[in-house]
């Protein structure tokens, strides 16, 4: 066979760096999510330009943005990376013969999933759970994940969404950040920084919208990731409107308190999404089984959202 140009041949390391800015549209982002500094994304990209002899990115003022080609080739090594990913995995587990790969939102996984986890372990021990941290939808055939925890609407494209529980949001801020301002109703937010989520667009409009009052400019710090907006919170910077179950560790050490005390239902619930191409049998439907009786009995307890 005859071997391929170097040229043609980036390192994977370069090509992970790609992907996750093309996904995720920052380099800080990027560098988070891979453990990286954004120096080191940063010099990882060049390298993957200088290779091509092709600008994959522009970069300005507000950040940066694919161009035509980057945004050409981010969809091929995305479907490649995806492919190795999903070897690689079936090779580690093959001595198993019984995987299941789910995706779950960070902060959803990390804080109610993980704590909970061991009791699956124990009852089905034959079973190999691969994690992988997911936010917004994807392609299953493409990733290679067999379900999803899914927070928003039941609108993803062939796949089967079921319920399994909505959440309550109040405007939370840092007793510090309280303190120093003066706040004696809803319209007081209005004049103060309000942080946002970007996975959840229009959430202060519908918290303005449930007290009849008209939200103020979309306006202030959006964050990626649901941990930066509630550090964010917690370090004075500004009011984050936060799922209570999700941040009670910090409601209760003190780290955070109620701007205003006018908890609403999210517009935003979490699914347990299935892809409809495949049936829901085996480990897949083993974990459903065993999840739907742990949201359950979290909807009864003192801690439901």
């Amino acid at each position: 066979m005859k071997s391929l140009p170097r040229r043609l041949l980036p390192s994977t390391s370069a090509l992970a760096a790609f992907e996750a800015v093309a996904r995720l549209g920052s380099f800080t982002a990027a560098a988070h999510e891979l453990s990286l500094t954004q120096g080191a994304i940063s010099r990882q990209i060049v390298a993957l330009e200088t290779l091509l002899g092709r600008p994959l990115f522009a970069r300005g003022r507000r950040g940066v943005a694919l161009t035509a080609e980057g945004a050409a080739y981010a969809r091929r090594i995305t479907e490649a990376l995806s492919i190795i990913r999903t070897a690689s995995l079936d090779v580690m587990t093959k001595r198993h013969g019984n995987t299941l790969n789910l995706a779950v939102t960070p902060t959803f996984g990390t804080r109610w999933l993980m704590p909970r986890m061991r009791g699956f372990l124990d009852r089905h021990p034959e079973i190999t759970l691969n994690f992988v941290n997911r936010i917004g939808q994807f392609d299953f055939a493409v990733e290679g994940i067999d379900a999803a925890i899914h927070i928003g609407a039941s609108d993803w494209p062939g796949a089967e969404c079921m319920l399994l529980m909505h959440e309550t949001v109040a405007p939370l801020c840092s007793p510090a950040f309280l303190g120093d301002h003066a706040i004696g109703g809803a319209a007081d937010l209005g004049r103060l920084p309000l942080l946002h989520m970007a996975s959840r667009p229009g959430a202060w409009e519908h918290w303005f919208d449930s007290l009849g009052l008209a939200p103020p400019p979309a306006q202030g710090m959006r964050f990626d990731q649901f941990a930066a907006v509630a550090q964010a919170a917690i370090a004075g910077i500004g009011v984050a409107l936060l799922p209570l179950f999700l941040v009670r560790q910090e409601l209760e050490a003190g780290q955070l308190v109620k701007a205003v005390d006018h908890p609403i239902r999210s517009r935003s619930s979490y699914y347990l999404v299935t892809p409809r191409s495949k049936p829901v049998e085996g480990s897949v439907a083993q974990f459903r089984q065993w999840l739907l009786a742990e949201i359950e009995a979290f909807l009864q307890s003192d801690d439901a959202p």
